[in-house]
């Protein structure tokens, strides 16, 4: 469906994007990877049309429809929410009023049997096809579901906008996105304010969901129960693997492994010449091998080498002294702020040694509840606190804690005492801070760097029992796994509030959930809550589509009994239409195939394995990908045109 042509994206002589080429099919699950500022964000933008690439071209078909969520948005304002997601249907409204124009006329004709009023007949069925496919019979019903799939409660909906935070604000725009029912999707971190619930329920959508999906996250989970193609973003390059994400990093060591050795190889090939050049530059009998070897060096591509966290950072919190057998006992808690009641008479009890996961949707009390642990709100009810307990708290606002005026490397020293000092650089480079990094000053640092600087400390200083309040937000997935290991080692007592469940699941062995004021325990961790939470919006949303499409078989019979000359005229265009899709789908996978072949024959030819034969073989591909290429360009354009004869 999209086709992107040789794209650049240049910043002077630095090359973000560097003569990539690639297609989204119909259906592709895409999921794009690489480090930060790799250029993922940037590729999406390209995507969706809202960037120019410096070089090269997207070929997207007239009339195919792209839903694009980035990271950060001007959110509309004056509207209830209900009223905000009903302009995701603003192409319904044009098509009653179509169709309302298209009655008149018909009304106003006598020419029965001549062809334009049979054109003006079919017409008027397609539209009306269509506006049975886009959901006009229950819009009402669409936008409900969606939105309260995405954590909104009924009463939400009639609230104005403006009255909710910038993480709510972005869920409406994604149930925009969504009731609108693109072609293709392009979510950039669409799970960055969902709980997870909503993240459940989004997945579910996209699963099942008959367009194309291209997305970047950093929820492994989230990636692994959606995505069947990963597309890493590395030095400029793309590498297009068919597979899901972990079966990608699985493949990616692989490579960067051949990668390395090609490198290695070709780093002797250069010194071995220039040993040659060197030891021969004043022989006047070796002046023509001379130059000769000085045009091959000056000839070979350098083989770059990923950088490759390989290494293990072993990292582990502080010994600290042991603490009760009950570290947490709550009875009978309440807090509400006004009339607002956030916890109504919830108990729980919290062991030494346990791994605890607060979990449900935002605003159900989880954050409440760990400020009533920490003393830092009155409440009501009986709140003890074990014997010998010393808690470590990580809240969502513990960066703006640090002390601006101190380094990255002298905030972690002030807390570091003992063999652990040595280790500080290791840790430091764990939570990407590596080089220069060490030496800034807090003040300068963004947001998620400081938040992961306040994670540092927190692993450095002896506690017995940590409280974590969305301790992932900002973290990329090696570091979230340096700090799940971390915690999975740690003997004290763990509570974490998290929505990101690949990085609870094997670590929470015990779940309480919140929700309508109280909590509910879950003693079999994470993978037993998410068996058996009931998703009922869901399951509505799968029910309600059925009911649509006898609707619409319904419609479809009476207008075929109405006329069939406009039936078989239908028929014979959805035919040629057909025939041409099944050619572009052909091309696509024949496309697909060629550019597998080419990056494998590149990849010899990266490790030096160079002869008459592979250059042969690989020109061939090269201009054969070429013709494929245009040939699916025509193929699309002459598809649009029977597409445009109704």
């Amino acid at each position: 469906m999209i086709s992107v042509n040789n794209v650049s994206v240049l910043f002077g002589d630095y090359a973000l994007l560097d003569s990539i080429s690639f297609l989204v099919n119909k259906r592709d699950r895409i999921g794009l990877t690489g480090r930060n500022g790799a250029g993922k964000s940037t590729l999406l933008k390209i995507l969706a049309g809202v960037q120019e690439p410096s070089e090269g071209s997207v070929s997207v078909p007239s009339g195919l429809k792209i839903g694009y969520l980035p990271q950060t948005k001007v959110y509309a304002e004056g509207k209830t929410v209900r009223k905000e997601a009903e302009t995701a249907f603003n192409d319904v409204l044009d098509l009653q009023e179509e169709l309302e124009c298209l009655h008149r006329e018909l009304g106003e004709r006598t020419d029965y049997e001549s062809d334009s009023y049979m054109a003006l007949i079919d017409k008027l069925n397609v539209k009306t096809e269509m506006l049975h496919m886009r959901g006009a019979d229950n819009m009402d019903g669409e936008v409900e579901v969606v939105l309260k799939g995405l954590g909104f409660r009924q009463e939400d909906l009639e609230r104005r906008c403006e009255e909710f935070s910038g993480g709510w604000r972005m869920r409406i725009e994604l149930a925009k996105i969504l009731l609108a029912r693109p072609d293709v999707f392009l979510l950039d971190e669409p799970t960055n304010h969902l709980d997870i619930e909503s993240i459940s329920w989004l997945e579910s959508f996209l699963q099942g969901y008959p367009g194309a999906v291209v997305l970047v996250s950093h929820d492994r989970a989230f990636l692994n129960n959606i995505t069947t193609r990963t597309i890493e973003i590395s030095l400029g390059k793309i590498y297009d693997y068919k597979v899901s994400y972990t079966r990608f990093t699985e493949l990616r060591k692989e490579r960067i492994e051949q990668q390395r050795r090609a490198y290695e190889n070709q780093q002797k090939q250069i010194k071995d010449t220039e040993d040659f050049i060197e030891r021969f530059r004043y022989k006047a009998t070796k002046a023509v091998q001379v130059q000769s070897r000085i045009k091959q060096l000056e000839k070979i591509e350098r083989i770059e080498v990923e950088q490759e966290d390989s290494a293990r950072i072993n990292v582990r919190f502080q010994p600290a002294v042991r603490s009760g057998d009950i570290v947490v006992c709550g009875r009978d808690l309440s807090k509400a702020y006004g009339d607002h009641v956030v916890l109504h008479e919830v108990n729980l009890d919290v062991l030494r040694g346990e791994k605890v996961a607060f979990v449900g949707r935002n605003g159900e009390g989880k954050t409440t509840l760990v400020k009533m642990i920490m003393d830092q709100i009155p409440y009501e009810g009986n709140l003890k606190i074990g014997y010998n307990v010393n808690i470590g708290y990580f809240a969502q606002n513990q960066a703006d804690l640090l002390d601006p005026s101190l380094s990255v490397l002298d905030t972690v020293d002030q807390v570091a005492v003992g063999e652990i000092r040595k280790k500080i650089r290791d840790i430091l480079g764990a939570f990407l801070f590596s080089g220069e990094d060490v030496d800034k000053k807090v003040k300068v640092l963004s947001g998620g760097e400081r938040t992961r600087l306040a994670m540092v400390r927190l692993l450095l200083e002896p506690y017995n029992v940590l409280i974590l309040d969305e301790p992932t937000n900002h973290l990329d997935m090696r570091t979230k796994d340096v700090l799940k290991d971390a915690l999975k080692k740690f003997e004290g007592t763990v509570i974490v509030v998290s929505h990101d469940r690949d990085f609870l699941l094997g670590l929470a062995d015990k779940v309480y959930e919140f929700a309508n004021k109280g909590i509910k325990e879950y003693l079999g961790g994470v993978a037993h809550f998410l068996e058996a939470k009931k998703l009922e919006c869901f399951r509505e949303y799968e029910q309600m589509h059925p009911r649509k499409l006898q609707q619409e078989n319904v419609v479809e019979e009476e207008s075929v009994s109405e006329n069939k000359i406009a039936f078989e005229e239908r028929k014979q265009w959805n035919k040629e239409i057909k025939k041409s899709e099944v050619k572009i789908e052909k091309l696509e996978g024949e496309i697909a195939d060629l550019e597998q072949k080419i990056g494998e024959a590149e990849g010899k030819m990266a490790e030096g394995v160079i002869n008459d034969e592979l250059l042969k073989t690989y020109d061939e591909m090269k201009k054969h990908l070429e013709a494929c290429m245009e040939e699916w360009e025509e193929e699309n354009g002459h598809l649009e045109e029977l597409k445009a004869r109704n």
